[in-house]
């Protein structure tokens, strides 16, 4: 038994020896000076160059493939985001815009009313126009002030720039407003104007009628009032409709009457009848 296991011993001893003796060999070979490749290692070189490109193009291909895809959807949803932010951004430039413009309108409507103040006693209920129809037999303008705020019916209604109609009819919280050019109608409900010149009481006029061309009809002028082109329309309030002072428009043009006793006055309305927002509906106050 004990030589068995000297014998063991001394074939591990020289298995470690020829392990050392290989290692030497290697340092040797690789310390040494490189000599070219032999043609072995040159074949098994190319063969397993050859072999990776096999397999490398197809594989770059997929992953290329791949990759691009990814990309793409990367850009669609940079695209879809951008697509958003735009759309905000032109709805709030939009939404900035109609509020600069309100923000000027209810600046001079403010001018306006402070300018009145000192002109007359009169108070001036500013509304917001909320539905128009363009229904040309049954039109009507809706204002957001009714009964519960004191609107009555003939009340005189206006903008900053001048007389646009009355009051037509009233509802709790609404009002129906007839334009200008619809009161001058021909119609069974037109009402006549009562009007006169800006700074010269001694004129009279009458308010009648609408012309195709976009102008007030201002008739039964004596020929011997002083009226020139120019002057400035304003209500007188002889009509016990509309309150004296209202500004209604400027005169175009002069020409004969009815039957040549009498003025024919153009007059070109101050205010636009379209793309009203507010309103000024004016009250008078009652006399005690």
């Amino acid at each position: 038994m004990f030589t068995l296991f000297k014998f063991l011993g001394n074939k591990r001893l020289i298995f470690l020896m020829f392990g050392l003796i290989c290692f030497f060999i290697l340092m040797g070979l690789t310390l040494g000076p490189r000599v070219p490749m032999t043609w072995p290692e040159k074949f098994v070189k190319d063969s397993v160059s050859w072999t990776q490109g096999l397999f490398y193009k197809p594989a770059a291909a997929i992953a290329g493939f791949f990759e691009d895809i990814r990309e793409l959807r990367v850009i669609y949803e940079e695209n879809k985001t951008l697509k958003l932010t735009l759309t905000q951004y032109a709805r709030d430039t939009q939404r900035l815009n109609e509020l600069e413009a309100q923000n000027k309108r209810l600046m001079e409507a403010l001018g306006f009313t402070e300018r009145q103040r000192q002109t007359n006693n009169y108070i001036y209920r500013i509304a917001e126009v909320v539905t128009v129809s363009t229904d040309p037999y049954n039109s009507a303008t809706t204002i957001n002030l009714g009964d519960t705020d004191g609107i009555k019916e003939n009340m005189a209604v206006m903008t900053v720039d001048g007389l646009v109609g009355r009051v037509s009819k009233v509802f709790g919280f609404h009002s129906n407003v007839q334009l200008l050019k619809e009161i001058t109608d021909t119609d069974n409900n037109s009402k006549a104007i009562a009007v006169t010149v800006k700074g010269n009481d001694d004129v009279f006029g009458m308010i009648e009628s609408y012309d195709k061309s976009g102008e007030l009809v201002m008739n039964k002028v004596d020929q011997g009032d002083q009226i020139k082109v120019g002057d400035t329309i304003i209500t007188s309030g002889l009509g016990q409709v509309f309150p004296k002072g209202i500004e209604v428009g400027t005169v175009t043009s002069i020409g004969p009457g009815e039957f040549g006793i009498t003025q024919k006055v153009m007059v070109k309305p101050k205010a636009s009848f379209t793309h009203i927002r507010e309103v000024f509906v004016v009250e008078v106050p009652e006399v005690k």
